[in-house]
């Protein structure tokens, strides 16, 4: 399953009332971090399609979520179980930690 695109207009239905956990990845154009990380969170959500959904989230296009879910540095990964932020990761990492923690939380 690829990376899904969430916006103001899907997030509730595409996160806060999924059926499985989702990792929404607050994120923008320029953010160099944030391109770095992109290819690894698209293989772990091919790795682990069916298992957790793996969102994007554009902050520059929905400033208004960033604010509610409190995003003040980019890139800023948030696990939603069950319409709540179950964990957060701030900051960019490599496809190992970025698993391990997405897996240990699934």
């Amino acid at each position: 399953m690829a990376t899904v695109k969430v916006d103001k207009n899907n997030f509730d239905a595409d996160v806060l009332q999924s059926n499985e956990p989702v990792v929404v990845d607050f994120w923008a154009e320029w953010c160099g971090p944030c391109k770095m990380i992109a290819p690894a969170l698209e293989e772990i959500s091919q790795e682990l399609g069916g298992k957790v959904k793996i969102a994007k989230l554009n902050i520059d296009e929905n400033p208004e979520l960033a604010a509610q879910f409190g995003v003040r540095s980019i890139p800023t990964l948030m696990m939603f179980k069950a319409g709540e932020v179950a964990d957060m990761k701030v900051g960019a990492a490599p496809k190992t930690a970025l698993s391990s923690w997405i897996n240990g939380n699934v």
